[in-house]
């Protein structure tokens, strides 16, 4: 049947969709690099446009042919920016922390990552598609990232109307029928993904004052990533745990070796022990209710990390003195008092007097404190809270004051 016959199905109107992308880069500049790094893929299958993580657009005939160019134009932006903001990454890892399976949370994960993205991206020149899902349209403040809408609503009358909505695998981690996957053609590669997103970072950060506060917070993520700190934390303690004479002690139950070549001698050998962690919290009055908080599910994770020997770790709030070491085996709640100054050197001290001695100490503080002039014996861990860098030189008695940088016998970690 030809393809101009009554009733065939329309070809795709290439020069129309790429003409929308022309325009999508003039009015967005930079992103320029992303729009042109996607690949095309004719499908009936999708419902508008869509795309996987291997940076393939899919794109209805039928959708280019009623939609006009200036709202194209909007849906390249917004197609792209589920790619650049790796909603399918982060919607993998939200489906795996919280069990979210089935095609109804992975349209609540596209719907969330819409509100995203169309909050701030249209404007200036880039005409809002029709249909866009707002925050407002679920009756939810604008500003939020997919993971905090994604809290804050769940299928029902509100979303009844967007039930259609696909923006593909690339939008929520889903793999959908029509993807070619990894070894189909045309996708990109791990490496060449990351070029592009370093690229268009690079074009945000050189066009200060003419791109939104969401891609200026995004390009300075991609440039500096976040440390996935949890993980970073516990390999920290293991690694000075499993130094040589951390949680070691003599045991007869299992002789040594040497016993052989002595006669009528029982030498006793040595065995590993889940380590002694000691955990001071900084309780000062600059760290908030909501770090202290997230202290003590470190000290819940530290247990973890030791083997789930809760007897072996101990918690010493601190602010300008230390009061009380607290066995975490004793309480379910670990009351954090303090509220004054800071000097955790109080805290180093107290920890190491106790006994048994600790094998590792724990700091988890916001950085505003002195720091022991000598190495303590056991390996020490700092988690500093986030500060912004004109809060770290704050101090309401000296203006001036600037806080030491944690010791270099200290392996820090930031937290957050």
């Amino acid at each position: 049947m030809s393809a101009d016959a009554p009733g065939a199905p329309k070809a795709l109107d290439r020069d129309k969709l790429f003409a929308a992308r022309l325009q999508a880069a003039r009015v967005r500049p930079y992103l320029a690099t992303a729009l042109f790094a996607l690949h095309t893929v004719e499908s009936t299958r999708v419902p508008t446009m869509a795309v996987d993580r291997y940076w393939r657009c899919y794109v209805s005939p039928a959708f280019v042919d009623r939609t006009p160019v200036e709202e194209l134009a909007g849906v390249w932006v917004h197609e792209v920016s589920h790619l650049l903001r790796d909603h399918h990454g982060r919607g993998d890892r939200l489906a795996r922390a919280h069990g979210l399976t089935g095609p109804g949370e992975r349209l609540r994960m596209n719907i969330a990552a819409d509100c995203e993205i169309n909050d701030d991206v249209f404007g200036d020149g880039l005409v809002r598609p029709e249909g866009a899902v707002l925050p407002e349209t679920l009756g939810l403040d604008p500003g939020q990232l997919m993971e905090e809408y994604l809290r804050r609503f769940s299928l029902g009358a509100r979303t009844r109307d967007i039930a259609w909505l696909d923006c593909g695998s690339g939008a929520d981690g889903l793999e959908r029928e029509w993807d070619l996957g990894p070894d189909g053609a045309q996708g990109l590669s791990a490496q060449e993904r990351d070029a592009v997103r370093f690229r268009v970072a690079q074009g945000i950060t050189g066009r200060p004052g003419t791109v939104s506060k969401a891609w200026q917070r995004w390009a300075e993520e991609a440039f500096h990533p976040p440390q996935p700190w949890r993980d970073l934390l516990g390999a920290a303690i293991r690694s000075a745990a499993a130094r040589s004479g951390a949680g070691e002690d003599y045991t007869y139950g299992r002789p040594a070796r040497r016993s052989a070549g002595l006669p009528g001698v029982v030498l006793p050998s040595l065995r590993r022990m889940p380590p002694r962690v000691s955990v001071v919290i900084d309780t000062s009055a600059s760290v908030s209710d909501a770090e202290l908080g997230s202290a003590l599910l470190e000290v819940a994770a530290i247990s973890r990390a030791v083997g789930g020997r809760r007897d072996l770790v101990t918690v010493l709030p601190c602010d300008a003195a230390a009061r009380f070491v607290h066995q975490l085996c004793r309480s379910e709640g670990i009351p954090l008092m303090g509220g004054g100054g800071t000097d955790l050197r109080t805290g180093f001290a107290k920890a190491l007097a106790s006994r048994p001695a600790p094998d590792v100490v724990v700091v988890l503080t916001d950085g505003q404190t002195p720091w022991p002039e000598t190495r303590p014996p056991c390996r020490t861990v700092v988690g500093l809270f986030p500060r912004p860098y004109s809060n770290r030189s704050w101090d309401e008695d000296d203006p001036d004051y600037v806080p030491d940088s944690p010791p270099d016998w200290a392996r820090v970690v930031d937290i957050g």
